[in-house]
């Protein structure tokens, strides 16, 4: 099975098709400032989006973006379409992210919903643990600092 799927580079024309794969898999939207603009901006910075494709139909069913701030590697917008879910294509996108990341030679670090378990399971198997008791806080709309 593993054989009908590649990882990749992201390259722009991608980004019609994953936008609707963030919002199915509650990943992304362009509320939360995820647009080509941004994509392109985080790469130039020295991070990457990798996609998966499923060979046949040519279709992204996977995604895993890492950035970079000089001092930590972040990865966010990982998943998979639920159709293809279960077949051990987390595990396969997760290595070569990882493998990635390792090149970066920065700390690498991840938000995870508390009921996600099935993602929670991954990441603690690929080594990550558990942070502590910390909460998550952002401002999405900058215009009312």
């Amino acid at each position: 099975m593993e054989s009908n799927f590649i990882i990749r580079e992201y390259i722009d024309s991608d980004f019609a098709e994953i936008m609707p794969l963030w919002e199915k898999l509650g990943l992304g939207n362009a509320q939360r400032g995820d647009t080509a603009d941004i994509i392109r901006q985080t790469i130039q910075m020295g991070g990457q989006l990798l996609v998966m494709l499923e060979t046949v139909s040519n279709t992204i069913i996977g995604t895993s973006w890492l950035t970079v701030d000089g001092r930590r590697t972040y990865l966010h917008h990982f998943g998979i379409h639920a159709g293809f879910q279960g077949n051990g294509l987390a595990n396969m996108l997760l290595e070569a992210s990882l493998k990635l990341a390792k090149s970066y030679g920065m700390q690498i670090k991840l938000e995870v919903h508390k009921d996600n378990y099935i993602a929670l399971g991954l990441y603690k198997k690929a080594g990550f643990t558990y942070l502590g008791d910390y909460q998550v806080h952002i401002i999405r709309d900058i215009s009312i600092i």
